[in-house]
């Protein structure tokens, strides 16, 4: 059972809400018939988490317009995804201006994506020797996870310590990166190796990690 420290630093990811709350709540509309839906499921799950923790604080992290580093790296990255709807863009702006009047500190950088400036402000709250609690459905952050950095789905009511990468994965968080690396990511387009991922995946996890490890022992040995 993951204990979840009194007072953490809570890093939402906005982008992560915005498609959840799109997906699980009806298409609300208001008196002028503008979609509202998103905005009203992305609202009520902020309300909820901040009552429940009660932090001092908390930052709020969008993706930002246009491209990224990663579109450059690999032309395909994310290219099999349908284009945002028309009613879900509609509502990014409306929200933000909700989220800044709910007093809570809102954050979109330009060139990348909302999860590595969570991974950044994480990291760095860690080194000050702050508890950080991050509420998001992205497996990617999984990476992110130590003692004092935790993850927590709102949705799923799941919360991820190290222990609890390790059983959910097959590898601890430390090997998230290299494990996803091997495997490839269907959601983001992003291919593995080439068979690797076809096998079972349980069996596929272990081999991933002794591959893995292995792999950083060769890479110590010749520095």
């Amino acid at each position: 059972m993951v204990q979840i420290p009194e007072n953490p630093l809570i890093l939402v990811d906005g982008s992560s809400y915005l498609y959840r709350a799109y997906h699980a709540f009806p298409p609300l509309t208001n008196s002028a018939g503008e979609p509202t839906g998103a905005m009203y499921g992305v609202l009520n799950m902020l309300r909820s988490l901040i009552l429940q923790y009660q932090p001092t604080h908390a930052v709020v992290v969008f993706d930002a317009k246009g491209k990224t580093f990663r579109d450059e790296l690999f032309e395909h990255y994310k290219s099999h995804r349908p284009p945002m709807p028309d009613d879900l863009r509609a509502q990014i702006e409306p929200l933000h201006k909700m989220v800044k009047a709910m007093g809570l500190p809102l954050m979109a950088v330009p060139g990348v994506e909302a999860d590595d400036v969570i991974g950044t402000l994480a990291r760095e709250a860690e080194r000050a020797g702050r508890p950080v609690l991050i509420s998001t459905g992205d497996k990617d952050m999984a990476q992110l996870v130590t003692p004092g950095i935790t993850l927590i789905n709102t949705m799923t009511n799941t919360i991820l310590g190290p222990d609890e990468v390790v059983t959910k994965y097959g590898v601890p968080p430390e090997l998230i990166i290299d494990f996803l690396a091997l495997m490839g990511d269907s959601s983001d387009n992003i291919p593995g190796v080439r068979a690797w991922a076809k096998r079972p995946p349980r069996r596929c996890c272990k081999a991933s990690a002794a591959l893995i490890r292995c792999m950083r022992n060769r890479r110590r040995s010749l520095n």
